[in-house]
């Protein structure tokens, strides 16, 4: 459904172990990486981009959006949510099941270092 996200950081040593924690959480793979930032992804497949701003200006989060990563199990939406709160960031929502989405939504929600709010989500009834 989308090709790429980019998200903003203005301080990249500070958000690196954030990022590279919640990946590992996740099992995503490195697609291209550089002192100011990294991508995760396939290059033919969605991907995720965390840096600086193109156009130089400091970066911002916005309201009323988010990133959402698919979860393979309620576990790694745990390990997410405890990787992410270990390095720099918030608790926007307890892993938990919601079922106002329906009955096997199963999501927790972070805001990283730069305030952009993130979230892991399973699907299934698995562990």
């Amino acid at each position: 459904m989308f090709s790429h996200i980019t998200l903003g950081t203005n301080d990249w040593s500070r958000a690196k172990p954030f990022w590279s924690a919640i990946a590992a959480a996740l099992d995503l793979s490195i697609f291209g990486e550089r002192d100011t930032g990294i991508a995760y992804g396939m290059p033919s497949g969605p991907k995720i981009f965390i840096g600086p701003t193109y156009d130089g200006k400091p970066a911002s989060h916005g309201n009323g959006q988010h990133v959402a990563f698919l979860a393979k199990s309620r576990s790694i939406v745990d390990d997410f949510h405890a990787a992410a709160l270990a390095n720099g960031g918030t608790c926007e929502g307890k892993p938990g099941l919601r079922p106002h989405y329906h009955p096997n939504y199963y999501g927790a929600y972070v805001r990283d270092p730069d305030g952009n709010k993130l979230q892991a989500v399973c699907y299934t009834s698995k562990g």
